[in-house]
């Protein structure tokens, strides 16, 4: 199918239907771009860099590490 007789066949469809075809053409570009950046970081590994989210965490309680009541029983 060339380009313009599916032109003319989007130009023929009814409005809603037209928006219709649009969303899955979005839709497709996306799924599209997403398996593109998908491989693209296969390819690349990432690293994490320790100490990174220090200072992130700014109130414990004291009693943190202290073994919950709810295993009472376990221990």
């Amino acid at each position: 199918m060339n380009t313009q007789n599916l032109f003319y066949q989007f130009q023929s469809l009814p409005k809603d239907l037209q928006k219709q075809v649009e969303d899955f053409i979005q839709s497709l570009l996306a799924k599209t771009q997403k398996e593109t950046d998908n491989s693209e970081e296969q390819k690349t590994p990432v690293y994490r860099k320790a100490g990174t989210m220090k200072g992130l965490v700014l109130y414990m309680s004291d009693d943190f590490d202290e073994p919950l009541e709810d295993f009472n029983e376990y221990m």
